[in-house]
């Protein structure tokens, strides 16, 4: 999943970026409101993490903005503002959710997590793909009862294959979600780590798990596309 960052404290957005990152989650930070806005607008998010008290242009009104336009991308607000009142503009506003700072870094990964499985329909939290198991909370994958070690970037893509299942995956969609904004288009790194992440999770015998559509991209089923 890919997060976008929005906090004017470098320090705390670094945190949080570090946070997020050791969870396996692709994150791009800026720091005031135009920016964020911008980001939200040209690239595809799964959530925003974003603050009130902003350069050029506050929270509350990048979150108004980005809802006018129709963009429902969860929103989960941060701010030292932690009065009653602070909390339901920011839901009124359009937030999905809210934290007060200061926060502890378990709570913000278990709200990201909560909005991350609402929005994308899922509800439990362990999800089982012909004998693979892929836990969300604790960022882990098991086949026939064997955990497999997986780097950040395979268990990403690994997450946003399975939360596409049945349906045609992109490069281009891949490169949106998984990798920041600092991804080159123009490398063949999603079909190493597509390949790498095949000798992992589709041992001798075991069912095959992801398949490429020629020409268009990969998919995840349940059974062989071809038998469709």
């Amino acid at each position: 999943m890919r997060i976008l960052v929005v906090e004017d404290e470098k320090r705390l957005a670094d945190f949080i970026k570090n946070g997020l990152e050791e969870q396996k989650y692709s994150v791009d930070v800026v720091y005031d409101g135009e920016r964020a806005e911008f980001m939200a607008l040209t690239n595809d998010y799964d959530l925003i993490i974003l603050d009130i008290l902003l350069p050029k242009k506050n929270g509350w009104e990048v979150c108004e903005s980005l809802r006018s336009k129709s963009i429902d991308i969860p929103i989960l607000m941060l701010s030292a503002l932690s009065e009653v009142a602070d909390k339901i503009r920011g839901l009124d506003k359009g937030a999905d959710d809210y934290l007060a700072k200061p926060f502890v870094i378990a709570e913000l990964m278990a709200r990201v997590k909560a909005l991350l499985r609402r929005s994308h329909k899922v509800s439990q939290s362990v999800i089982k793909i012909n004998g693979l198991e892929l836990d969300i909370s604790a960022r882990k994958v098991r086949r026939a009862g064997k955990e497999i070690q997986l780097t950040n970037k395979e268990f990403a893509l690994l997450e946003y294959l399975i939360m596409n299942k049945n349906k045609l995956v992109t490069r281009t969609m891949i490169s949106e979600h998984v990798w920041d904004i600092h991804f080159d288009a123009g490398s063949n790194i999603i079909d190493v780590i597509i390949n790498y992440l095949r000798k992992k999770i589709e041992q001798e015998g075991e069912i095959k798990l992801i398949y490429t559509i020629r020409g268009a991209g990969y998919m995840i089923k349940d059974t062989d596309p071809d038998q469709l």
